[in-house]
């Protein structure tokens, strides 16, 4: 990418990949972003659980009810976990993790979607976070924060429409 600004406005979240595996030196260049992703008072108060076994990713698929079905087919989820022992600030730390993930991604030419799981449930009620803490065997002081999504474009996606840009939600020295 020849610039931030172009990658911020061609990265859009995708939800349909090829069969195409990652390779060993795109998952190492997803992880070292993210190992280098900021962090309050440098805590890093996250961990990565890369996962590419075809069954595993079905069943993290069905862990909500709406929005991470997709998973199943992508050859590649990086599950972001927080560690709240180690900052007050584990779910911003884990939050900044999984932007810089999918900036990295399309960096790579790769597509890649953010799948919220804290304070998200699936259809019987169980909370994300608990049913993939038991299927990656998370120690439970540990909290599943979010899952990226990530392979090969299946389809093509428009750069963001700066037209649709919602400047009224810039404010100036005050709010009003």
């Amino acid at each position: 990418m020849e610039n931030f600004s172009e990658l911020v406005r061609l990265r859009r979240s995708m939800r349909k990949f090829t069969d195409e595996p990652l390779t060993p030196e795109q998952v190492e260049t997803l992880m070292r972003a993210a190992l280098m992703a900021p962090s309050s008072k440098g805590k890093h108060a996250w961990h990565f659980v890369v996962v590419d076994d075809k069954k595993t990713l079905e069943q993290l698929a069905g862990c909500k009810t709406v929005g991470s079905d997709f998973l199943a087919g992508a050859p590649l989820a990086i599950v972001v976990v927080g560690d709240p022992q180690e900052s007050d600030v584990w779910v911003e730390d884990a939050s900044v993790a999984t932007t810089i993930l999918l900036y990295e991604a399309e960096d790579l030419g790769l597509g890649a979607c953010w799948i919220q799981l804290r304070e998200r449930f699936n259809a019987e009620g169980t909370p994300s976070e608990d049913i993939v803490r038991s299927l990656l065997h998370i120690p439970d002081t540990l909290r599943p924060v979010a899952m990226v999504a990530v392979g090969h474009k299946g389809m093509e996606r428009k750069p963001f429409n700066e037209d649709r840009l919602l400047w009224e939600k810039v404010h100036v020295n005050t709010f009003a």
